[in-house]
């Protein structure tokens, strides 16, 4: 792709299409500006923080649940990973093992047993306590 074919294509954006992308590029710069990369391998502990793998039991149907704490963009709820920034992951933030918590739901609170805080070894599978 030659510069030439760039300048002439980038003419020919909308200037709000333009706009937008500049505003966007400028988000994208400040979150990478605030960005802090934690190993999670070098994480231990019973506290929940960023990057614990979270074993809970819902007391009212003595369900398990396992949810790991991640940051938004790798948050997928279908695979049990939630971004730190959700209503779950707020409640279990300074929690231990052994702690009751209290989760607000859409239908209703919801009240767990944290069984398990485990942290992940030396990549996926080889969580360590």
């Amino acid at each position: 792709m030659s510069y030439a074919w760039l300048r002439i294509r980038n003419t020919k954006l909308p200037r709000q299409d333009q706009e937008f992308n500049e505003v966007r590029i400028a988000e994208l710069e400040d979150k990478l500006s605030r960005a802090e990369v934690i190993d999670v391998s070098k994480l231990s502990g019973d506290t929940i923080r960023f990057g614990a793998l979270v074993t809970l039991i819902d007391e009212d149907r003595d369900e398990k649940k396992v949810w790991q704490i991640v940051g938004e963009p790798e948050a997928a709820a279908n695979k049990g990973k939630i971004s730190v920034t959700s209503p779950i992951a707020r409640a279990l933030i300074g929690k231990n093992k052994g702690d009751t918590v209290e989760i607000e739901t859409p239908s209703g609170t919801k009240t767990y047993k944290v069984r398990e805080v485990e942290w992940l070894g030396n990549g996926p599978g080889n969580p360590q306590t």
